[in-house]
């Protein structure tokens, strides 16, 4: 009963998203690229009965943010298995839009929605040799069509919590979806303990993949001269990933900070009337950074640089001594990892508790959680005097939790061994 409602709410997402496309703009992106999507899928691959066909690694990642989370895995599976080609799918547009072009995959596609039909055909097209899910993808029939073709499949960088559905007494349907992983690899104790609870054995604390992740931008991080210049030698505030409810507390903060501190922005979504609100808001100059290529001697006159482009945040974290990370007032934290392995104190708003690494870094003293002004005016006060020690914190915690991706590719060295030495039996 359950599977037949599963799939009938696929089917009813399908329609809904269809009839939002004239209005959103992701909902028609979505539509738009699963029109065709299965043929074009046959087109860029080579059929399963191709000579020579390479094996394929396929890598499901829902959005950007679960792509940087997999990224780690994919380029070190690419080192360590170079005969093997690699098929990464999008769920949402957001991501399959921005790394439609990566270079580290051979092919990148939108997922076809998860109905019987559709997964029938995208396994027998592809014939994944191996497939790998991150975080939080379980798809039913995706699932159960790689089970039946006995293709070995895992979840990486997973996170269990008891209010999941998998562990509620009416969770038998989505119970069963678990044992469809040859391997569960989770980022806490605390989740190995629910899946076992449940006979869940296929399971390994391999932690979070996003420390390697951003152990690797650090290591790789660009320059940023104009970044450099507007610091000035300064104290500098980075605030990561800004929305509006974030703002609306930095705002009053920054206009009555008497101390000397300059202020980076970038925004979550970029829109130029949104910015132009902010600038009129804030009583210090401030300056946009593609204002710069034209007029570069503004950023030393400015209090403020708003980053009005793409690819530059992960960066700018090296000049901070402080980072403000943004979507914490709404439906949860961005990316704190990438500003604490630069070592920076941490401040974000009320709604972290969905977030190891956040709740980590609170329980440590690198992190401050603040709900109003005044709370943040305090705790910044506070660490604007001495941030020493919590950027000591910050920093360490990134380094002494790297090595998920090792971990995993250990695992699934040894099942492939298993599945080489099988086929050669036979």
């Amino acid at each position: 009963m359950f599977q037949h409602l599963y799939t009938a709410a696929i089917y009813a997402y399908q329609t809904l998203l269809r009839l939002a496309a004239p209005v959103n703009p992701k909902a028609r992106d979505w539509t738009e690229g699963q029109r065709g999507l299965l043929a074009h899928i046959r087109q860029l691959l080579p059929p399963p009965t191709a000579p020579n066909r390479p094996p394929i690694a396929w890598f499901h990642a829902a959005s950007l943010g679960e792509f940087e989370q997999g990224r780690p895995v994919m380029e070190a599976f690419r080192e360590q298995y170079p005969q093997y080609k690699i098929l990464l799918t999008f769920f949402s547009p957001s991501g399959y839009a921005v790394r439609k072009n990566y270079a580290g995959a051979d092919w990148v596609v939108y997922l076809p929605a998860d109905t019987p039909t559709n997964a029938r055909a995208f396994v027998t097209s592809v014939h994944p040799s191996l497939a790998f899910f991150i975080k939080y993808e379980f798809w039913y029939h995706y699932l159960r069509e790689l089970k039946s073709a006995q293709i070995p499949t895992f979840s990486f960088s997973a996170i269990f919590r008891p209010n999941q559905l998998f562990f509620k007494p009416w969770g038998g349907f989505y119970r069963q979806l678990l044992p469809y992983f040859d391997h569960i690899f989770v980022q806490n104790n605390e989740s190995v303990a629910l899946l076992r609870g449940i006979g869940i054995t296929a399971v390994t604390r391999a932690g979070d993949t996003r420390f390697d992740r951003v152990a690797q931008v650090a290591a790789q991080k660009q320059a940023i001269p104009l970044a450099e210049r507007f610091k000035a030698g300064c104290p500098l505030l980075v605030v990561g990933s800004a929305w509006p409810a974030d703002m609306d507390v930095l705002i009053p903060f920054l206009n009555e900070f008497a101390q000397p501190l300059k202020v980076i922005i970038a925004p979550h979504e970029i829109h130029s009337e949104q910015i132009e609100t902010w600038q009129s808001q804030l009583q210090h100059p401030s300056v946009r950074y593609s204002e710069l290529s034209t007029n570069p001697s503004a950023v030393s006159a400015a209090s403020y640089l708003f980053i009005d482009n793409i690819g530059l945040l992960t960066s700018l974290y090296q000049y901070g001594e402080f980072a403000f990370i943004g979507g914490a007032f709404g439906k949860g934290l961005h990316n704190c990892l990438e500003a604490a392995t630069f070592g920076l104190p941490l401040f974000f708003g009320p709604n972290y508790l969905k977030f190891q690494e956040a709740i980590d870094l609170v329980q440590q003293g690198a992190a401050f959680p603040v709900q109003t002004t005044a709370t943040f005016t305090e705790a910044f006060t506070h660490q604007y005097a001495n941030p020493t020690k919590a950027a000591r914190i910050s920093r360490a915690y990134v380094a002494q939790n790297v090595g998920a991706t090792a971990v995993i590719l250990e695992r699934v060295k040894a099942i492939l061994g298993k599945t080489s030495a099988s086929g050669d039996a036979d």
